[in-house]
């Protein structure tokens, strides 16, 4: 039983559509600078409290738990993922964990697609040209690149956002593949005009891959060195999934050598990449700060739920999204 109002700490300020209720029901301290708290300051800040909202960049172990201590009734991700707490830990003492699903992916896929034109129509080399003082006429060879229009686009991970990203195909004549861990009933891709194949398949055929995988074991490094050599020569790769999902040190060889073509990344590894990474001196590489849920709706959706997940678990409630139901059936678990 929480006596007086709870106590929480939200590791970022976040969209005021979410912040507003929790400070309303809350004695809330939440990290006022644009950086996230460094991990003493984490540590210390979340001491005694109720519940935690944090975000992707907020480590969430054993440590962390402990600091915090045993009357701590939820932790709230801002963020659809999850790799950055322990769920297994979490789970072992009773603690549900909610995160933001299904809200971003529409704009998740609107990036991906924008990210997959802006290397095929190479728009940053473009500004950058200009800017540059470079444009000095029009020509017949500058700045090709390859067309979007039927294509193929090979999409590993075929939850929503990989089939949010075959519905923007269609629209485009494309051709589209999809490899997914999953067996998918046979008219979920269909509806799409999408063919499972298998992986490396998938990266042989492509003029296009776009990852939309959770970061697992399994899946770190999926795109590596032998896939990425699969590859045809004018073939892109569009990371919004996770940076460790590819071999950054293998694209980096296989974009300087002329082994596939470009890409296209909102998400690296480690985040954020450094102004010094080899990747960043090369023209066939774009880089975005990991902004695909950045519109002003998503972002404040997010929060809507970040907020309404934090709140239920404080009350002893089950998590509107809760990415570790199991908690339910255990002792202690939900008040």
């Amino acid at each position: 039983m929480i006596v007086g109002r709870p106590r929480v700490f939200v590791s970022r300020r976040i969209p005021d559509e979410g912040l507003r209720v929790v400070l309303d029901g809350c004695d809330a301290s939440v990290w006022p600078d644009e950086l996230p708290p460094p991990r003493v300051e984490l540590l210390r800040a979340v001491e005694g409290c109720d519940g935690i909202l944090t975000l992707l960049t907020d480590r969430v172990d054993a440590e962390l738990l402990d600091r915090v201590g045993p009357q701590l009734r939820v932790v709230s991700n801002f963020a659809v993922g999850f790799d950055n707490i322990d769920i297994p830990e979490a789970t072992r003492r009773g603690i549900p964990v909610g995160n933001t699903p299904g809200v971003l992916t529409e704009t998740t896929a609107d990036l991906a697609f924008a990210l997959l034109m802006a290397a095929a129509r190479r728009i940053a080399e473009g500004d950058r040209y200009v800017r540059a003082d470079r444009w000095r006429t029009w020509g017949p060879l500058l700045l090709l690149g390859p067309d979007v229009h039927g294509a193929t686009l090979g999409i590993v991970g075929f939850g929503r956002i990989g089939q949010a990203m075959a519905r923007r195909a269609q629209g485009f004549g494309m051709t589209v593949l999809y490899h997914d861990v999953a067996s998918l009933p046979p008219e979920v891709g269909a509806s799409m005009g999408a063919t499972p194949v298998g992986i490396d398949e998938l990266f042989e055929r492509s003029d296009f891959v776009s990852l939309h995988v959770n970061l697992t074991p399994e899946t770190h490094h999926l795109v590596n060195a032998d896939r990425l050599s699969r590859m045809k020569s004018n073939a892109i790769v569009v990371n919004t999934s996770r940076g460790a999902v590819v071999d950054q040190a293998a694209l980096h060889a296989a974009l300087r050598d002329g082994v596939i073509g470009g890409a296209a990344l909102d998400v690296t590894d480690p985040e954020p990449m450094r102004a010094d990474d080899p990747l960043l001196t090369l023209e066939n590489c774009l880089v975005v700060p990991h902004i695909a849920s950045a519109s002003r709706a998503t972002r404040a959706k997010m929060a809507e739920m970040a907020a309404a997940n934090l709140l239920a678990g404080i009350r002893g409630e089950r998590l509107p999204t809760c990415v570790n139901p199991e908690v339910y059936g255990s002792s202690g678990a939900g008040g």
